[in-house]
C-alpha cells in the first residue's frame, strides 16, 4: 500500500488527451475541465481541472480508469479502481503535503481489516487466526490487524519470515509479544492448516509488488491456493482474508496465471484496485477512512460512504444465504436459580443496567404485542420510559391501532432483546393508562421538536405525502414559536403494563438455553413470585 512510483508524460500523449476528452459525453466533458482552486500545498489547482491534468498523464490502462471512474459519477452505486501508479500517487501525497506519517496509516489500514473481518467472521465461531506476514507495509497491516483481532475475542497467531528492521514494524513485534500472541516459522506452520486455523489473513504482498515471489513467500501462496482446491471437494476451508491485493495477483491486471489465492474476503485500502474487480469472494470490504477531500477530488473518487463511526464499508450486494443455515452458537454465562434476585423487576433492573453500561444501542427499545376483540396480533418497536416497583410504563398516541387494540383487550406482551449480550426479557401482563398528570410531566421533558411531532402525527392514519407532516410541522413550529410550554395533546399519554409473568431468557451453546421464569402466586395471604426453569 506504500510505494512511491514517478512517470513523466511527453507532450504527444497531452494532445491525445485532449481528442480523447472532446469524445467524450458532454457532463464528463465539462467535469474534466472545469476549473479548480488549489487543494492544499503541493496540488496543483489552475488551468485544467484535476481531472484532465490526472487523465492525460497516464497510460492507455489508468485513462481507462479514469474514464470509468468519471462515468461512474453518474451511477451513485458505482465504485473507483485504482491503477497501480494512481495507488502509489495517493500515498506519495498522504504522506507528503498532506502530513500523514506510515505508522498512522498502518494502523488506520489494520484497525481497518480487522473490524472488517470482525463483521463477517465472528470470534464464537472463527476464533483461531494465523495471520501471514510479507516484509513490507502490507505484512505491518497485518500485524497491526492481529493486534486489534487479539482485542476483539480472537486468538491470532503471526507467520513473518523475513522480518523488517525498522523501529516501526520491531515495535510492533513487541507489541504482540507482549500480548503473548505466538509466532510461528514457516518450518512450525501445521501441514494440516484448517484443521488448526479458520482464519487465514494474507498479508504477504501489496499494491508495490511485481513480479515473481520469492521464497518461502511462493510456496505459502502455492500452498493457499492448494488448499482451496482440495478443500472444494471436502468442503472445508477456512476463511482467507487478503489485505488490499489477493498475494500473487497482478495489481492491475489480478490472477494472470489462474494458480492464485482466491479469498472468501478482500479488504481493499483507500480505495478499490483495478485486480478487485476480479475477485469473486462473497465478502468484499473497503478501509481506510482517511481519504481526505483534495485526494477524492484530484483522483475523482466515488467511494460508498462509511456507516456511523465504522472503520470499513462493504462493497457491492450482500451474498445470498441460505436462511436455513443461518445460526449462533451462543457462548455466555449459565444464568443459575441461586444467582437471580427473588423480585423479577429487580432481576429486570439489574439486567437493563448490564444492557446500558454494554454500551447497546436504544436498550430501552422493546417489542409491544398486542390484540384487539378479533384476536389477530399485532407487533411494533416502542420505548421503555419508565420501571416502576410493579410495572412499565411507555408512552403513544391514544387513537393509534396499539391504542385502539388495548381498549378493546387490556393485555399485552413485551420483549426486549438485548442481540450482544445474547439475553431477552419477555413480559406479559394487563394494561392501563397512566394519569394525564404523569403524561403531562412526560410530554413536557421531550425535546420541542418531538413534541410537535406528537401534535402532528396522526398515528397510523393515511396521508397523502411526507410533504403534508413537514408542512404542518412548519406551521406549528411558527405557532408555538412564542410559547413556553407547548400544551399536549388530549390524543397523547402513557400506558402502564403490570407483569403476570416475565422471562428472562440467556443463550447457550447447543441451543441448551437458560430460561427463567416469574409467574406470582399467593403465599400466606400475600403475593410473591416463584421462579421456574422452562426448556430450552
Amino acid at each position: 500500500m506504500w510505494s512511491i512510483l514517478r512517470n513523466k508524460t511527453a507532450a504527444a500523449t497531452t494532445m491525445t488527451c485532449v481528442f480523447l476528452a472532446h469524445s467524450l459525453p458532454p457532463p464528463l466533458f465539462s467535469a474534466l475541465f472545469k476549473p479548480s482552486p488549489p487543494l492544499s500545498p503541493g496540488f496543483a489547482g489552475t488551468g485544467w481541472g484535476p481531472s484532465i491534468r490526472s487523465f492525460c498523464s497516464r497510460s492507455d490502462c489508468e485513462r481507462r480508469a479514469m474514464k470509468e471512474r468519471m462515468e461512474s459519477s453518474c451511477n451513485p452505486s458505482s465504485v473507483s479502481y485504482l491503477t497501480q501508479r494512481e495507488a502509489a500517487e495517493i500515498d506519495e501525497n498522504l504522506m507528503g503535503p498532506l502530513g500523514f506519517s506510515v505508522d498512522q496509516l498502518m494502523e488506520l489500514a489494520g484497525l481497518s481489516v480487522a473490524t472488517s473481518i470482525a463483521e463477517v467472521y465472528k470470534p464464537s465461531e472463527y476464533k483461531r487466526v494465523l495471520a501471514i506476514c510479507g516484509p513490507g507495509n502490507n505484512g505491518g497491516d497485518g500485524l497491526v490487524a492481529a493486534r486489534h483481532l487479539f482485542h476483539f475475542g480472537y486468538k491470532p497467531c503471526i507467520c513473518y519470515p523475513k522480518r523488517t528492521p525498522k523501529p516501526l514494524y520491531t515495535g510492533l513485534v513487541t507489541q504482540l509479544k507482549s500480548l503473548r500472541v505466538p509466532f510461528l516459522s514457516v518450518e512450525d506452520l501445521p501441514s494440516d492448516l484448517p484443521s488448526e486455523f479458520d482464519i487465514l489473513l494474507d498479508a504477504v504482498f501489496g499494491f508495490s509488488f511485481h513480479g515473481a515471489a520469492r521464497p518461502p513467500f511462493d510456496d505459502i501462496i502455492r500452498r493457499l491456493a492448494g488448499m482451496q482446491k482440495s478443500d472444494q471437494a471436502n468442503k472445508k476451508s477456512p476463511a482467507i482474508v487478503s489485505v488490499d491485493i489477493p498475494s500473487g495477483w497482478h495489481v492491475e491486471e489480478g490472477d494472470v496465471s489462474g494458480e492464485g489465492i482466491q479469498p472468501h474476503m478482500l479488504v481493499s485500502l483507500t480505495a478499490p484496485k483495478l485486480c478487485a474487480k476480479q475477485f469473486r469472494g462473497p465478502h468484499h470490504f473497503l478501509g481506510g477512512r482517511f481519504v481526505p477531500p483534495p485526494i477524492a477530488e484530484k483522483y475523482n473518487l466515488r467511494l460508498p460512504p462509511y456507516p456511523g463511526t465504522s472503520m470499513c464499508v462493504r462493497i457491492g450486494k450482500v451474498p445470498q444465504v441460505d436462511i436455513s443455515s443461518m445460526r449462533e452458537n451462543y457462548i455466555s454465562p449459565e444464568f443459575r436459580e441461586e444467582e437471580v434476585e427473588a423480585d423479577p423487576i429487580k432481576q429486570f433492573r439489574k439486567w437493563f443496567e448490564e444492557a446500558v453500561a454494554a454500551g447497546l444501542r436504544e436498550p430501552n427499545a422493546m417489542a409491544l404485542s398486542t390484540a384487539g376483540k378479533d384476536g389477530k396480533p399485532s407487533s411494533r418497536m416502542v420505548l421503555l420510559k419508565g420501571v416502576d416497583d410493579d410495572s412499565f410504563v411507555w408512552y403513544t398516541n391514544y387513537e393509534s391501532r396499539k391504542a385502539r387494540e388495548l381498549s378493546e383487550n387490556p393485555w399485552a406482551s413485551l420483549l426486549f432483546y438485548w442481540e450482544s449480550l445474547n439475553r431477552q426479557v419477555r413480559v406479559e401482563g394487563s394494561v392501563e393508562k397512566v394519569s394525564n398528570e404523569e403524561s403531562e410531566l412526560y410530554f413536557h421533558s421531550r425535546p420541542r421538536g418531538s413534541q410537535i411531532g406528537a401534535i402532528v402525527s396522526n398515528q397510523s392514519s393515511i396521508v397523502s405525502g411526507r410533504q403534508v407532516l413537514h408542512q404542518q410541522y412548519k406551521e406549528l413550529e411558527e405557532k408555538f414559536s412564542d410559547v413556553n410550554l407547548i400544551p399536549k395533546p388530549k390524543h397523547w399519554g402513557g400506558y402502564r403494563l403490570k407483569p403476570e409473568l416475565i422471562e428472562f431468557w440467556q443463550g447457550q451453546p447447543s441451543r441448551l438455553h437458560d430460561r427463567l421464569q416469574y409467574c406470582p402466586q399467593e403465599v400466606d395471604g400475600r403475593r410473591v413470585w416463584r421462579i421456574v426453569r422452562l426448556a430450552p
